[in-house]
């Protein structure tokens, strides 16, 4: 049955795969739905003859992570045409690369869903789980799509790190945690790439979105991405599984 109440959908959920399941059907914001769909049925031309997902994207990872990454959306033609989060576009494939070589996916590459890629004591999603016309999604749709990492985050009861991808992520992450009782520090802490606040048992960190529009002009390269991750790894307590 289609969802088109995120807060009561991730109040019913009572594990991951539920609330997986509630997001893979949400259709709570009309402009989402419309534009997720459109692009899903229009495509681009190297991949027209691939079906897309053209629907909301859930998280991926284990349940027992104890890091979790938060980025802004799903691309059109990225997660939109695949399935899953940060899968099968220039994003995700920067992105792969840094956590493998922290140790942390096992492997550098993701073009697939279906590729068995396994991801280690790290789980990945997003603060809106549709493609966004021009990845941007507007305020009320970032508050109707919260609720899903609320209850993710509170799910995930290992989880001791969360990566912000960006400024969206890291305003998406302080306003989930807010929700799940946890006071904002004050001042409020500011998004920066290496920012770092404590937030209730959690401890937030900030890179820049992988976003080509970020690593073309190396605003954020590897070892930026890298140190980050490695940083997040330190303060879990994970053991590295170095490649």
């Amino acid at each position: 049955m289609p969802i088109t109440d995120p807060v009561a959908a991730a109040r019913a959920a009572r594990d991951l795969p539920m609330l997986d399941a509630a997001i893979v059907d949400c259709f709570a914001c009309p402009r989402l739905v419309a534009w997720r769909e459109e692009q899903a049925r229009v495509k681009v031309a190297r991949f027209r003859d691939e079906p897309y997902w053209g629907r909301p994207i859930p998280g991926y990872g284990p349940g027992d992570a104890r890091i979790i990454l938060v980025g802004l959306a799903p691309a059109a033609h990225g997660g939109n045409r695949t399935g899953r989060v940060f899968t099968g576009d220039e994003s995700g494939e920067f992105l792969w690369r840094a956590l493998h070589a922290q140790g942390m996916s096992d492997r550098a590459v993701s073009r697939r869903a279906d590729d068995g890629l396994q991801l280690i004591d790290t789980r990945v999603a997003a603060a809106v789980r549709c493609a966004p016309p021009a990845n941007k999604p507007t305020p009320e749709e970032q508050r109707t799509c919260r609720p899903y990492l609320v209850r993710e985050l509170e799910l995930l009861t290992g989880l001791r790190v969360i990566v912000a991808l960006g400024a969206i992520g890291w305003e998406a992450a302080l306003k989930a945690l807010a929700a799940l009782g946890h006071e904002t520090p004050r001042p409020k802490p500011r998004f920066a790439h290496g920012g770092e606040a404590t937030i209730g048992p959690y401890t937030l960190l900030g890179t820049y979105h992988p976003s080509q529009q970020n690593t073309f002009t190396r605003r954020l390269t590897q070892p930026m991405l890298q140190a980050v991750l490695a940083r997040a790894r330190e303060l879990a307590g994970t053991e590295p599984n170095l490649p």
